[in-house]
Parts: C-alpha cells; sequence; structure tokens
C-alpha cells in the first residue's frame, strides 16, 4: 500500500530491527513479498545498517531465504541485471549472511552462488564456498548442475566481443537487460534492435527513449513499432502505468533536455505524437475508488508555477488528474476555486454562504470532460477569475448546494488561505449536514510546511509535495483501503 516499495521496504527493516519478537518474525517472513528484486534486497539492507550493526541469526536466516525462494534461472537475471548498489554486491550479501551454512535448495543454486564468490575471489577477496568445490557439495556429493545459461551470456559479453557477436549473444538470449551489456555498446543501435526485438517492459521503454532516439530508432521501422508498444493499452494496463507518468514521460522527451541537462535529443514527432496518445490510452490501467467525488482545483495564478521535479506546472498535473478522476469514478464532479468576496450565491440553489471572504472569485463548476483533450481542458480552467486560496469552499459549497460526495480532493500549489473556517470544521459541518462519513484529501503540490487536515483523524489527508505516485495514493485513501 506504500506509494513506492522504498517505503515499504523502510518499514519492513524498522520493523525487523526494532519490533518486538513477534513482528520480527512477520517481517522476515513478508520478506519475499516485499523485497522483490536485487535492488530492493540491497535496499533493505542499507536502512537496516541505519538501525543496527551487522545480521542477527532471524536476519541471516531471512535473507538466505530470499536467494533459496527463487528458481536458478530467475535469480541469476536478479545476480546479473542488479549487480551493485547501495554498497552491496551480491557476494556481500551472501558472505553476511552466512548462506553457506545453510541447506542450498538445489544444485544449480551451489553452482550460482559459488560462481558469485569466484568473481570475487578473483578480485583477492575473502570469499565463503558452498561445498568443498565449484561442484561438490558440503557433503561431498558431486554436483551435476550447470550455470544458467544467462550467466554463460553475460560472461561472454563481459569479455567485450565483436559488436555482431553482442547483437547475437542478445538475440539468442530473451532475458538479457541492457544493465547487462558493457558500457562501450550501449548506444549502439543495433544492440537496441536486438533489445526491441524481444520486447522490452513498458516502463524501461518509456525510460530509454531518449537514448533510442539518439541512436536513431525511433523514425523507420523500429520507430513505428515503438509508438505501437507505447499506446498498446494492455501493455499500459500490464505494467500499471499511470497516465501522470506518460505525461511526465512526453513533456520531458518534449524538451529534448534531461531534467538535470546532462543529456540531450531531437524529439521525434512519431514519438511525441505516440506518448500523447497514451496519455488518454493508460486511462484503463487506472483502479477506481467507486466513490461519489468532488475534485476541487486551486485556480488561482500561482496555480501556473512548476511542480517540483517535474515538467509540469500545477495547472496541467490538476488538469490532467481531472481528466483521469472523471474517465474512471462513476460519479465526479470538477470545481475550481478561489476565495469569494462577500456572500456568494450557490448556482441554482437560491442559497447565499454564511462567510465573507477577501478576493475575486469563490467556486466554479469546470467543464472538463475525458473526451477531450488536455489543452482543451486546461483552457477551461485557465479563464476564471483569481484571488487567494481558500481550502474550505468546496466544503461550504457542497453543503449550501446539499450536494452528496463520499469523498473531497482538494489541489493547490501550496498557498492556502482558511478564510473565516478551517477546513476540518467544514468538513465535519458538511458531514452533519450530508450524514456522510465523507473523507478529504487534501493535496499541496509545491509543499511549503503548511498542513490543513486533522491528523489525528484516519479519514483525512495531507499530502506534501507531489509525484507520479500521488494518483493511485489518493484513489486508495477514498476507497478505504489506506
Amino acid at each position: 500500500r506504500a506509494p513506492k516499495n522504498k517505503q515499504a521496504i523502510f518499514a519492513l527493516a524498522l520493523a525487523a530491527a526494532e519490533g518486538d519478537q513477534a513482528t520480527k518474525t512477520a517481517a522476515y517472513q513478508a520478506l519475499p513479498r516485499v523485497v522483490r528484486t536485487g535492488t530492493h534486497l540491497f535496499e533493505f539492507l542499507a536502512y537496516s545498517a541505519q538501525f543496527r550493526d551487522g545480521m542477527g541469526m532471524g536476519m541471516r536466516k531471512a535473507v538466505a531465504r530470499w536467494f533459496g525462494s527463487k528458481d536458478a534461472d530467475k535469480l541469476a537475471y536478479q545476480v546479473l541485471k542488479y549487480r551493485q548498489r547501495e554498497g552491496y554486491t551480491h557476494f556481500d550479501v551472501l558472505r553476511q549472511s552466512h548462506a553457506s551454512s545453510y541447506e542450498l535448495p538445489s544444485f544449480e543454486h551451489a553452482a550460482l552462488y559459488n560462481w558469485i564468490c569466484t568473481r570475487a575471489t578473483a578480485k583477492n577477496e575473502k570469499s565463503p564456498r558452498f561445498g568443498r568445490g565449484a561442484n561438490v557439495d558440503r557433503d561431498g556429493r558431486v554436483i551435476d548442475a550447470q550455470l544458467p545459461a544467462l550467466v554463460s551470456a553475460f560472461e561472454e559479453l563481459q569479455a567485450e566481443p565483436a559488436l555482431k557477436d553482442v547483437v547475437r549473444i542478445i538475440r539468442e538470449n530473451r532475458s538479457v537487460s541492457w544493465e547487462m551489456i558493457p558500457d562501450r555498446y550501449i548506444n549502439e543501435a543495433s544492440v537496441w534492435e536486438a533489445l526491441l526485438d524481444h520486447g522490452m517492459p513498458q516502463t524501461a521503454l518509456l525510460r530509454q527513449l531518449p537514448r533510442l532516439t539518439r541512436a536513431g530508432l525511433t523514425s523507420g521501422a523500429y520507430g513505428a513499432k515503438i509508438a505501437e508498444q507505447l499506446v498498446d493499452p494492455e501493455r499500459l494496463k500490464k505494467a500499471r502505468v499511470h497516465p501522470i507518468n506518460v505525461l511526465v514521460a512526453m513533456k520531458t522527451y518534449a524538451s529534448g533536455v534531461s531534467e538535470r541537462g546532462s543529456s540531450v535529443w531531437t524529439p521525434t514527432s512519431k514519438i511525441t505524437d505516440a506518448l500523447d496518445a497514451a496519455f488518454y490510452a493508460a486511462f484503463g490501467a487506472i483502479e477506481p475508488a467507486g466513490k461519489r467525488t468532488l475534485l476541487a482545483l486551486d485556480v488561482s495564478g500561482s496555480m501556473m508555477s512548476q511542480v517540483s521535479g517535474l515538467p509540469l506546472s500545477c495547472r496541467e498535473a490538476t488538469g490532467a488528474l481531472a481528466m483521469v478522476i472523471a474517465a474512471t469514478e462513476p460519479h465526479t464532479e470538477v470545481v475550481g476555486f478561489t476565495s469569494g468576496s462577500g456572500a456568494y450565491s450557490f448556482p441554482g440553489t437560491g442559497r447565499r454562504s454564511a462567510y465573507g471572504y477577501y478576493g475575486r472569485g469563490g467556486i466554479s463548476k469546470l467543464d472538463i470532460s475525458p473526451r477531450r483533450r488536455l489543452d482543451d481542458n486546461l483552457r477551461a480552467i485557465s479563464g476564471l477569475p483569481f484571488g487567494d486560496t481558500d481550502c474550505a469552499l468546496p466544503m461550504v459549497w457542497a453543503k449550501n448546494a446539499g450536494e452528496k460526495f463520499d469523498s473531497f480532493e482538494i489541489y493547490t500549489d501550496g498557498e492556502t488561505w482558511a478564510g473565516n473556517i478551517h477546513v476540518d470544521e467544514a468538513l465535519e459541518q458538511y458531514r452533519q449536514s450530508s450524514g456522510i462519513d465523507a473523507t478529504l484529501s487534501v493535496v499541496a503540490m509545491t509543499a511549503n510546511g503548511t498542513s490543513l487536515c486533522n491528523p489525528a483523524e484516519a479519514r483525512q489527508m495531507d499530502v506534501s509535495g507531489f509525484d507520479s505516485t500521488v494518483p493511485q495514493l489518493l484513489t486508495d485513501h477514498a476507497a478505504g483501503r489506506l
């Protein structure tokens, strides 16, 4: 349920180090489910080192089981794809976990473990042995097992053969990933052609678009293949790619410059168009909350500021999210808000607010449709009167207008003006008036340390900052999954 696995791994490491015995046992049993890749394992060890020195018996057993829980071929993939992270190597982990002291799941595992250690021994490092030799187990039985084929392919690649042989190895071994290829070949077009022919994972393809463009593969036949994969709704759904991820990729790619400015490329219109189409195609990857939702967007002038760390303005991000939620939730109302002046009339109700507000504006229903293009929807947001930001207005409006909502989601850039009533109080008044125990989420995209929600109540949530994991976090909160 964590927005990213790093948070879940950190929590697991904390529980394993600081919990009582039952908590530690549960944490170690959960390790294979949470720590799924080699990178995750290294992150777990790095977090654990913040709370303890070395590995205790329980942790050593759990780490050894992590290696043994995967069949030899899948383990080889993890070992070769994620060879070193967070200051650890797989050799370090095998040595520190005393994995050679525990029962090995198969002779193939023993052969793979010894291969890992033999490479380390060649660097004059002290190495454990899994049995008395590379092909003998602890009981003296001969290990009649071959190393996984991927290990042989990796060794051949590391010998830096001719380019044509690198391509051949990739084509003969579908499990070879770009991380296993020596740096001198990583920008070769023929290498990426071979990887593309095997079918790259969707998220990896999004990340590698700049490199593929520099290699000249985003035009012609391979350009068409890349574009076709980018817009494939089934691939997007299977990889759980959120539309915001696609929008960020599109903005970054179209800019021709990486976030840090360390690499540049000339965007290809075919790929830019495909990413634009993929944004809409990715709507099908969303798991809805199934709640009546009021999505309230701050429409003040400061929303043109950029989301920290993303190539999007706050207005672009909120407009995109409004489209996604309107497309996926069965009952959604989208409104824009700034502060009002004096009493505010609620259209169609004959009611007037009892609260006075500074500035101009108030609540405006927004004509946002998922069937329109993002640019058209942004224009609907941009033409409204600007004023101060009062995040209580959506609940005040819903109460006075007699609207029925299970969830309020409020987006602002970080500037908040509580007006004459606090957000928490406005929500409580709405609950009492409607009889609905509604949830509330307030997202401050450019966080300034201000908290509006009641921290003592689980059905209210402040989100400080914004990235591509936030939309699913909000959906899970509204659905009661958090």
